[in-house]
């Protein structure tokens, strides 16, 4: 075996996508490509051959691709994960004898030496080669090796030696007995299309009643879903749903008193009616639930559900299981703390505790409970602040029964932190898109998440607007801020999501100045929302999330590019889909208070369009068409009129009548 290893002179390095040495799965979504890419080389002047193994999670034969030279001894190939689950990848390379001869032998040919005794070699490389194939391929093996083996040179033997299906034949038997394989197995963990292309809309079903003053149930969110539905959104995110405790419950605007009919805050879980696995009995009975689960699918829609995996002061488990909370000196349980801020009304669970093994398979307990109402997507709240080894434990073992589960990590943390989490296996996350408002705090930020390692994975879910986030330029913005933030978190991202109604009804009231708290915040109250406020932005949103449903340039993050505008209160990029025959172009003027205008220079050879011709934009918000020819073009938005252009490129065809037209 050593004697073995010793012959073997293939070096293969520097395997990418490799996350953390192989210690972390990329991600990809069923039918998407595995782009591998490592450095292959050898002593010496031999040329050398490599492969692309893959295969699926607890299969034992592998499937493989050829690899190709890119530059500078870079090898690449690539695979489709057409099912849910892991893959395993890893790549193998050998010294290519018969490739090499076939080189030396061109270039003896070209300074006209005498070519019959590498004619025998070849003879032999082929016969070896036979002897490793079988049925019709061995028999026009053989039938090649005796043909080489006639002692005369000429043409015809030199086009057999060049001939393609022979190179086919020869590599399809190469031989590999001292072939390097890489000797690590890397990991693809495949998700669903909707953990790549999804558009969220979160809602209190608390708020959703049809008159203000009543606590709203189920049946009433299912009076709400037409609206949802109208304006195209596909998963419906409600917060927790489950009994509020009463102990230190928050009152209205986050006070630490509440009155008599103040709902306290829904992260504070549970009561007497019970914990994680209840529901809040004036939404229904889980009956109820499933039954507006079934009439959201209907509307193409899907639930999901937040985790909080925290406790009111009132939940079943400070009885049941007191060990699972911290104490303080005096004896009593520690709340939640962010000094100076107290949430006297949650309690963290302790994952430090010496039962952490019970605790651990109880929170998994609680996803499966909810996976078994059909509850396949989770948002989860705060994951940073617990255990990392727990959350990759959990995703893990959910995703091994049910790989069509999403888990969106709402984590606006460090950044180190968020790139952490989405390693172990959150399937999207949020973002500091919230707060990335400049042109070159949005370029930064969006060629940091798709053009580097970060993309292999981590998912951006982009927000405009949480529960807890008005950001300062909603407040001050209007009509256009709104207008542009959605267009930028609907482009940028092919994961995007909105806090509803508040957003379309562009509640934009703060709290206090400098801060980003709502104004009566719905996490404190129940709120009656006038969906049909004049100006409400419903109808732009729906005209948004149709053109992103119709357009595939708009499915996936890794195309954006930016292109150069003379003007920094203006952003122009572009997406587009894996055969560029679907090219979106979007422009938005980031200044909500006046008109911007420049110049914005389109590389035209990149996105395949012919330079010498001019090509039709089709603005696909506003409905206006602009011939457009080469690089450089005119751009002007007013944010009272138009803050943001989604362009369709439509190329320029010339028929034999010799007549124009635009697809």
């Amino acid at each position: 075996m050593r004697e073995k290893e010793g012959r073997k002179r293939v070096v293969i390095e520097e395997v990418q996508p490799e996350i953390d040495q192989g210690r972390f799965p990329i991600k990809r979504t069923v039918g998407e490509k595995v782009q591998v890419e490592a450095d292959i080389f050898t002593d010496g002047h031999d040329l050398v051959s490599g492969v692309l193994l893959y295969r699926r999670q607890g299969e034992s034969v592998w499937q493989e691709t050829p690899m190709t030279l890119v530059e500078n001894d870079r090898w690449r190939g690539e695979f489709r994960v057409m099912d849910l689950g892991s893959y395993q990848y890893t790549v193998q390379a050998w010294i290519d004898h018969f490739l090499t001869w076939r080189r030396d032998l061109v270039k003896k040919m070209k300074a006209g030496q005498a070519i019959a005794i590498d004619l025998l070699k070849g003879a032999l490389l082929v016969e070896a080669a036979a002897r490793r194939a079988s049925g019709k391929d061995k028999k026009k093996l053989l039938g090649i090796t005796t043909f080489l083996r006639v002692q005369e040179d000429g043409d015809s033997k030199t086009s057999q030696v060049m001939d393609s299906q022979l190179q086919v034949l020869m590599a399809l038997y190469a031989d590999r007995s001292l072939a390097t394989l890489y000797p690590k197995e890397l990991e693809v963990m495949v998700e669903r299309e909707k953990a790549r292309f999804s558009s969220w809309y979160e809602m209190f079903p608390r708020s959703s009643a049809s008159e203000p003053g009543r606590h709203g149930t189920f049946k009433d969110c299912e009076g709400k879903l037409p609206y949802v539905a109208s304006m195209g959104f596909d998963v419906l995110y409600f917060p927790p749903i489950h009994p509020i405790g009463k102990t230190h419950r928050k009152g209205k605007n986050n006070t630490v008193t509440a009155g008599p009919e103040d709902p306290g805050s829904p992260w504070a879980i549970g009561n007497e009616n019970g914990g994680h696995t209840s529901i809040h009995p004036r939404l229904g009975s889980l009956e109820d639930f499933n039954r507006f689960q079934a009439k959201a699918k209907e509307y193409g829609i899907e639930l999901a559900l937040d985790l909080a995996f925290q406790c009111s002061p009132d939940h079943p488990f400070v009885k049941e299981h007191p060990e699972w909370f911290s104490r303080r000196p005096d004896g009593s349980i520690q709340y939640a703390e962010n000094p100076p801020k107290k949430y006297e009304d949650i309690y963290p669970l302790n994952f430090e505790t010496e039962n952490w093994q019970e605790l651990w398979e109880t929170m998994k307990e609680i996803v499966l409970f909810w996976i078994q109402q059909g509850i396949r997507i989770f948002r989860v709240d705060n994951p940073h602040t617990k255990p990392y080894r727990f959350w990759e434990w959990l995703i893990r073992e959910i995703k091994r029964e049910y790989p069509e589960s999403i888990f969106l990590a709402e984590a606006f943390t460090r950044p180190k932190v968020m790139i952490q989490l989405a390693k172990l296996g959150f399937s999207q996350s949020y973002t500091y898109f919230s707060w990335r408002n400049a042109k070159w705090e949005i370029l930064e930020y969006f060629n940091l998440l798709t053009k580097t390692g970060v993309r292999e994975f981590f998912r951006a879910n982009l927000w405009p607007n949480t529960p807890d986030i008005l950001p300062e330029h909603l407040q001050y913005g209007g009509r256009p801020a709104f207008i542009n933030r959605l267009v930028l978190a609907a482009t940028l991202g092919a994961d995007y999501g909105i806090y509803g109604p508040a957003f379309e009804i562009m509640e934009s009231e703060a709290l206090e100045n400098g801060g980003e708290e709502y104004l009566h915040s719905e996490k404190y109250e129940i709120r009656f929302w006038e969906l049909d406020r004049p100006g409400n932005l419903k109808e732009f949103i729906a005209r948004v999330n149709r053109i992103r449903k119709e357009n595939p340039a708009l499915h996936n993050d890794w195309s954006l590019e930016f292109h150069p505008i003379d003007n920094d209160q203006i952003v122009c990029y572009s997406k587009h889909d894996e055969d560029f025959n679907n090219i979106i172009i979007v422009v938005v003027n980031l200044d909500p208070h006046h008109r911007q205008s420049g110049w914005v220079q389109i590389p035209v050879k990149n996105l395949r369009i012919d330079p010498d011709t001019s090509y039709q934009v089709h603005d696909l918000l506003g409905g206006g068409r602009f011939l457009w020819f080469g690089e450089k073009n005119y751009v002007e938005l007013d944010p009272q009129v138009e803050p943001a252009q989604i362009f369709l490129i439509r190329r320029k065809l010339r028929t034999e009548r010799d007549f124009d037209y635009f697809i």
